[in-house]
């Protein structure tokens, strides 16, 4: 459990605006540090034979460190500003749930952190100059330092605002959600944590006859990020009971709801209790990490929004079931762990996870219904489908796509009265149902 609590506190920690500043904040105040030490230790007179370089007195390193510093604040008020305008702009563009994306941005949070911390360099720096009556000493190493610094501030001002209005494009934000949510269904929900479950070991054999299903409420509320199932599967090992998830991540929960439930011949302890309640991760937003489900609703929320009546964005609709094509493919190309976990051959754990029929239902179903006569989205989408098919494992995927090409077929004839828009969309359902039909992998 503390190494799971350790990544969900890095991951909240790397996520947030102010960590990665802070870090280079801390690490320009050593660096200032060392620097004016290594200066008292090698003298000044050395700098005598480079006069051009580090010729400049006590009044001149105190100006320019001024001048550094206090442009550095200025900048850095500026990035701030940037930040928060291309924050506000993907919200109302594309969708709310993208605010977070941008708030782990590395190249935000190191472009922030450098003006930031480069301001703590000089202010420690310019407390070590002395002149006049309080006897002459100029770090000559650490001045040049913060000259260096600032002028690499110039191109990483630049780049940074490059990298800002390279963010806000919509091919450049679906293809890091995309990547994002490709990572996350590598660990897909339940993560494999013991043994698969025999197959002819039933549920009801593992659970003893004198045993109860207890509830576990949650007694809070939020969305659930992350389950520890490798502590829940431990814990019920250690008790020789079955433990049941009866929420899934990504899924909302209340105070009175329940996160799982329990199964012994009497109520579970509170030790039992606290330890179940505290696998299980709640927090204000959903996250990905653990929800592959979430990034599709980032990339479906985006298609909704450009569909919409108010904004109408064909184009960017497009893409976005283009996007949607490759988590789809990966999704029935890949083997969705069994529910059931078990230990020395009993079932100690039921996890909860969505289907792939569920999954694809997620990419599909919403963007289907909000592309009624519009043909470049209805064909988008039966290309997603014909390409999820060509890799997809198993009948059951292929009969669940064909499903969802037959809603597309039936869309296309109801929504769109013009022959020559119609014909090419449904010749192209029927080439991809057969396909289908046929089960071949043509991965």
């Amino acid at each position: 459990m503390l190494v799971h609590q350790l990544r969900r506190l890095w991951i909240a920690l790397t996520s947030s605006l102010w960590f990665v500043p802070l870090v280079m904040v801390l690490g320009s105040i050593a660096l200032g540090t060392l620097l004016t030490l290594a200066d008292l230790r090698l003298g000044t007179d050395w700098t005598l034979r480079h006069r051009l370089l580090f010729g400049v007195g006590a009044a001149g390193a105190r100006g320019m460190l001024s001048a550094i510093a206090g442009s550095m604040m200025t900048v850095a008020s500026l990035t701030f500003s940037l930040t928060i305008s291309t924050l506000a702009t993907a919200s109302s563009q594309y969708t709310s749930r993208l605010i977070r994306n941008f708030m782990r941005d590395r190249v935000n949070q190191f472009v922030l952190g450098y003006f930031v911390g480069l301001f703590g360099y000089c202010l420690v720096v310019l407390r070590t100059i002395r002149g006049g009556d309080e006897g002459q000493f100029v770090p000559p190493l650490a001045v040049m330092g913060g000259l260096v610094l600032a002028l690499a501030s110039i191109a990483v001002l630049v780049y940074f605002i490059h990298h800002i209005a390279e963010s806000i494009q919509a091919g450049t934000i679906l293809r890091r959600v995309t990547d994002e949510t490709l990572r996350a269904i590598d660990g897909l929900f339940p993560a494999r944590v013991g043994d698969p479950a025999p197959d002819d070991k039933s549920l009801g054999e593992s659970v003893g006859a004198d045993a109860v299903w207890h509830p576990v409420a949650a007694k809070g509320f939020g969305y659930v990020t992350s389950v520890d199932t490798a502590t829940v599967l431990l814990l019920a090992t250690e008790r020789d009971a079955v433990v049941r998830m009866t929420v899934a991540v990504g899924a909302f929960v209340t105070p009175a709801g329940v996160l799982c439930e329990i199964a012994l011949p009497a109520a579970p302890d509170d030790e039992t209790v606290r330890r179940l309640r505290a696998a299980f991760e709640l927090d204000p937003v959903r996250t990905v990490e653990q929800d592959a489900a979430f990034g599709v609703r980032q990339v479906v929320d985006i298609a909704l929004k450009a569909l919409s009546p108010g904004v109408n964005d064909t184009t960017t609709g497009v893409m976005c079931v283009e996007h949607l094509a490759v988590l789809l493919e990966s999704l029935a190309a890949r083997p969705i762990p069994t529910r059931v976990r078990a230990t020395d051959g009993a079932v100690r754990l039921v996890a909860t996870g969505r289907s792939f029929e569920a999954l694809a239902g997620l990419c599909l179903d919403q963007i289907r219904q909000s592309a009624s006569g519009n043909t470049a989205v209805l064909a988008a989408l039966l290309r997603a489908i014909d390409g999820a098919g060509r890799v997809a494992i198993s009948p059951d995927r292929r009969r669940s796509l064909a499903r969802h090409a037959r809603l597309v077929v039936q869309l296309t004839n109801a929504s769109l009265s013009c022959a020559d828009d119609r014909d090419p969309i449904l010749r192209l359902g029927r080439e991809v149902r057969a396909a289908l039909a046929r089960g071949v992998n043509r991965g």
